[in-house]
């Protein structure tokens, strides 16, 4: 059957209490409106942003949390202020992301933060009995047989928002494991997929950003644009489902209605449809296993004329290789490749490196920085990220200035 980690929770006898960690970004703020659907349903007890101090000073007036929690100093001030004397607690730092992410009334922690700083409220939450709604894909990749463990030691349980991972869990309840033989994600191929690569060095921050089908935050935009996206998945899912690397496989479908697939030992396969909206995926890992009625957008099976499937271009996008590669060499090499990711990205959206070097400092510093130590510890990873974000810079400043390798 399914790993344990999917294990069905048991029901409610009134609303749950739910934390939404990262609450004012793209996910964040659609699992709230996912909620406004539902009030009956949740009770929100606590509201995290990075910077967003208006925004999160609007949701927590909505919302009336026990707490938010702000990373940035200048907006933790900021939100304080403007919330003094609504008996809103305002904690900031990763201790208070923990905090919030364990506090006695929640029961549900949407994970919804971008890049490795989801990871500590996210153990934090396991070691606490929460449910995890997992939108942060980074937290598996950097450490996930940390997690995996954690897991197992607390009696964990943990549902996949990703689209392409909750429609796996779809295909797969009901069915045994053993009977997997393959687990194909799909991608989108992104906004360049028929671009010629020798145009590459030329693409803008602002053509990156341009997703054909999915709105997302910035730095997920950039990432589908490298498919990176989908080489954080595959290693997503290797430890969501326990399949091994040569068990995993990514196929474009441009149209991104189909969301995974699963192809069983007899040769059938099934496969999970929908129009591309998270919060279809949002509300099914908060209901999960039932489905709740809303008024999301219904396929028109009558103009969808067709649905096309290529396989990827890992030589015109090789973060897909080097996903698979770091997945194959363990270790650190996937924190290495998370961090060298985020770090590349960052630069890029800055203005400060090319979107092809962002694929050529992630291999560097997989070469650099990474090690086969079989099981990291939550330190070392921590240093690990450090040392690869510090080394990217370093070689994304070298590169601006001499504009080579």
């Amino acid at each position: 059957m399914l790993p344990d980690h999917f294990r069905i929770p048991p029901p409610s006898d009134g609303p749950r209490g739910l934390a939404v960690l990262g609450s004012t970004g793209s996910i964040g703020t659609q699992t709230l409106e996912v909620v406004r659907l539902f009030p009956e349903a949740f009770r929100v007890q606590a509201l995290t942003a990075g910077r967003s101090a208006e925004r999160l000073i609007a949701q927590a007036r909505a919302f009336r949390p026990a707490c938010v929690v702000v990373e940035d100093e200048a907006a933790w001030a900021q939100v304080r202020a403007a919330l003094a004397g609504t008996g809103i607690r305002v904690l900031r730092g990763t201790d208070g992301l923990c905090e919030a992410a364990t506090l006695p009334e929640v029961d549900v922690v949407m994970a919804a933060i971008v890049g490795a700083a989801g990871l500590p409220p996210v153990l934090a939450a396991i070691e606490a009995g929460k449910l995890i709604a997992l939108a942060n894909k980074e937290t598996l990749v950097v450490a996930g047989a940390l997690v995996r463990e954690h897991l197992r030691r607390h009696r964990g349980r943990l549902i996949p928002v990703d689209s392409e991972h909750s429609a796996i869990l779809q295909c797969l309840v009901g069915e045994p494991v053993h009977a997997i033989e393959e687990l194909i994600l799909t991608a989108s191929g992104g906004p360049f997929r028929t671009r010629p690569a020798s145009t590459f060095a030329a693409i803008t921050r602002d053509e990156a950003l341009q997703h054909p089908n999915w709105s997302m935050g910035a730095k997920i935009t950039v990432d589908s644009a490298t498919m990176m996206n989908k080489g954080l998945e595959v290693i997503e899912a290797h430890w969501l489902f326990d399949v091994p690397a040569d068990r995993l496989r990514v196929l474009v479908h441009p149209q991104s209605i189909i969301h995974s697939l699963v192809t069983f030992q007899d040769g059938s396969t099934k496969a999970q449809l929908g129009v591309p909206d998270m919060k279809v995926p949002i509300q099914y890992a908060l209901s999960y296993p039932a489905r709740w009625p809303a008024p999301h957008e219904r396929i028109d099976w009558a103009a969808l004329r067709c649905l096309d499937f290529e396989p990827p271009d890992v030589g015109k996008f090789p973060a897909l290789r080097l996903a698979f590669e770091a997945l194959a060499h363990g270790g650190t090499a996937p924190a290495v490749l998370n961090a060298a990711n985020e770090q590349a990205v960052a630069l890029f959206l800055e203005e400060r490196i090319r979107f092809i070097d962002i694929p050529r400092l992630i291999e560097a510093a997989l070469e650099a920085r990474s090690t086969a130590e079989p099981q990291p510890s939550l330190a070392t990873l921590i240093e690990t990220d450090a040392e690869t974000r510090r080394y990217v810079r370093e070689r994304g400043q070298e590169l601006r200035r001499t504009a080579t390798y």
